[in-house]
């Protein structure tokens, strides 16, 4: 307030003294400033899905209901019932970390471990979220909102920066139907053009007992992540759709693999948890430990990981 009022006693005094003098002063008038052009963006374009992608939304909700009954998609994160020492937590993180589930050839129809060095990024992460036409428009605002909140938990856990983007991003999460998706062939080339026609038409013509996928790519030689891009199926029901962003998200990440023998994990395809258990943060967090290197092969990371591991558990995380 008192800046306020000085500028306008100073205002005052300059007209009166201009009025006692007799002087004039004229002020050149301002040009016109130029008209404001108001972009407006185009409005989302939505489509009715196909039957078949109807379909699929009811085979999806009765199957979440049938694993709900089963006692399944747990959401707690573990307890007093799946306690886990530091031997097991190392073991898992090898089993996890340092093995693919499949081949970068793969048509996501049958799993395949195979040993792969560590693998993690090393840059920012700009994560874009996009969505097929099926898409309605209120599911897209509750889609961005549980990717971008499970994205800033994700970065807290991993130490990388993770900033949603529509600019230049390298993490991509697709929400796609059925009809978007078989649509998506030349996109994906256009956007991973080392990509195999296997990958691609596995892709498009996804099986439906896979419900998430998750595709990273890399330099040449190199084991940090350059590209990802999550693909989340638009006719699931809200906790498998959740599930879904939490394992793929969280593979994309580095931890590439399923075990049976994890627990309590959601990188089990028993389904036992749905989401992002105890377990499952302590090994993001070992992953990104930098007594760890970008590339170390299982025999130089697993010593390694025994003693982060080690130190974790006895520092009382659980």
């Amino acid at each position: 307030m008192t800046i306020g009022g000085s500028a306008l006693r100073g205002m005052t005094l300059v007209t009166l003294t201009g009025l006692a003098g007799c002087a004039e002063f004229s002020t050149p008038p301002l040009p016109p400033e130029p008209p404001v052009e108001v972009v407006i963006p185009p409005e989302p374009v939505i489509t009715e899905p196909s039957q078949a992608s109807k379909d699929l939304a009811v085979y999806y909700r009765r199957l979440q209901n049938d694993l709900l009954v089963q006692g399944l998609m747990r959401g707690d994160g573990g307890g007093a019932d799946t306690p886990f020492t530091d031997t097991v937590l190392a073991r898992n993180f090898v089993r996890i970390a340092l093995f693919n589930e499949y081949r970068d050839d793969s048509d996501f129809r049958t799993p395949q471990a195979t040993v792969s060095k560590l693998r993690r990024w090393t840059q920012p992460i700009r994560m874009s979220v996009e969505f097929g036409n099926t898409v309605p428009l209120d599911q897209r605002e509750m889609d961005r909102a549980s990717v971008s909140a499970y994205a800033a938990r994700l970065s807290r856990l991993s130490g990388v920066p993770i900033t949603l983007t529509d600019e230049d991003p390298n993490y991509r999460v697709l929400f796609l139907g059925e009809d978007d998706r078989r649509g998506y062939g030349d996109r994906l080339r256009e956007l991973i053009p080392s990509i195999s026609e296997a990958t691609v038409r596995a892709f498009v013509n996804l099986p439906r007992d896979q419900l998430c996928v998750v595709i990273g790519t890399f330099a040449p030689g190199q084991s940090s992540y350059t590209k990802a891009i999550a693909l989340i199926r638009a006719e699931h029901p809200n906790l498998m759709r959740s599930a879904c962003i939490h394992e793929e998200l969280a593979q994309g990440m580095g931890l590439a693999n399923d075990s049976p023998g994890a627990r309590p994990s959601i990188f089990n395809d028993d389904e036992e948890f749905a989401l992002l258990t105890g377990h499952d943060e302590l090994l993001i967090q070992m992953l990104y430990d930098p007594r760890l290197q970008t590339g170390m092969p299982p025999d130089q990371a697993a010593p390694i990981a025994r003693q982060i591991a080690t130190e974790i558990l006895a520092s009382g995380a659980s």
